[in-house]
């Protein structure tokens, strides 16, 4: 049987790293001026970049020096798709899982389309003395306006991007397509992969299983509910 697994926030929650719409997660903390939603966009990144680029440097701050808990460890040799960006799963060792939306420890160069490479970001090379002005250099970008071709981006998915084969959509709709079964941890099915997953999963008749302790209910006959945490889960499997 093959077995497609299908991550969120919930599983890194374990490593420390805050969940989106908990009450400490990354939605409730903005900027000055801005709500989360507002800038994680394409949107901000152009026309107030040194604002987009703060507000991800500090959301990579929070977890740069986090680790794989017992569940990225688990998955580490599993058929993985995780919406997660944190990059865990690579550092737990699974190397051909799909960071469905992007890296935020990569970035790529800023284009309207193609497939730019995604490389290391240069977070770390950040002077917080001069953070705006500093961030804008390492990015390429000048006099706060960035340039296609010339600039770069953090290898992320924002609200007003779509699903392109940058974030191997192909791919993880065959894995999806291919599955005997999805297993979904840790996700509260917010986000447009998950509802895409569970319409396919639903269509073809592919089992599903949903992982989490208070978990949103679906009315289909395909669907199992395992009501505990991510580590329980993987406890109980072995």
């Amino acid at each position: 049987m093959t077995t497609l697994y299908i991550t969120g926030a919930g599983v890194s929650a374990a490593s420390g790293i805050p969940t989106f719409r908990g009450q400490d997660g990354y939605w409730t903390i903005g900027s000055k001026n801005y709500t989360p939603m507002k800038m994680a966009t394409r949107a901000m990144y152009k026309f107030n970049p040194h604002e987009f680029l703060a507000w991800y440097y500090h959301r990579f701050t929070t977890y740069r020096d986090c680790g794989p808990n017992e569940v990225h460890k688990w998955l580490s040799n599993k058929n993985l798709i995780t919406q997660n960006i944190d990059g865990l799963d690579d550092k737990a060792g699974n190397k051909n899982y799909i960071a469905i939306h992007g890296r935020l420890d990569q970035m790529t160069l800023y284009q309207k389309n193609g497939l730019p490479e995604p490389m290391a970001a240069p977070w770390h090379k950040v002077d917080e003395s001069r953070l705006h002005d500093s961030l804008l250099e390492l990015f390429n970008i000048k006099n706060n306006n960035p340039k296609v071709y010339r600039s770069f981006k953090p290898y992320v998915l924002l609200f007003d991007e779509y699903y392109t084969e940058l974030y191997r959509i192909r791919e993880a709709k065959q894995r999806m397509f291919d599955a005997d079964k999805m297993v979904f941890i840790g996700t509260s099915f917010n986000v447009g992969i998950t509802s895409m997953a569970l319409d396919i999963a639903i269509k073809a008749k592919i089992l599903v299983e949903i992982v989490d302790p208070d978990p949103v209910i679906f009315s289909s006959r395909n669907i199992t509910y395992k009501k505990m945490t991510a580590i329980e889960y993987i406890q109980k499997m072995g």
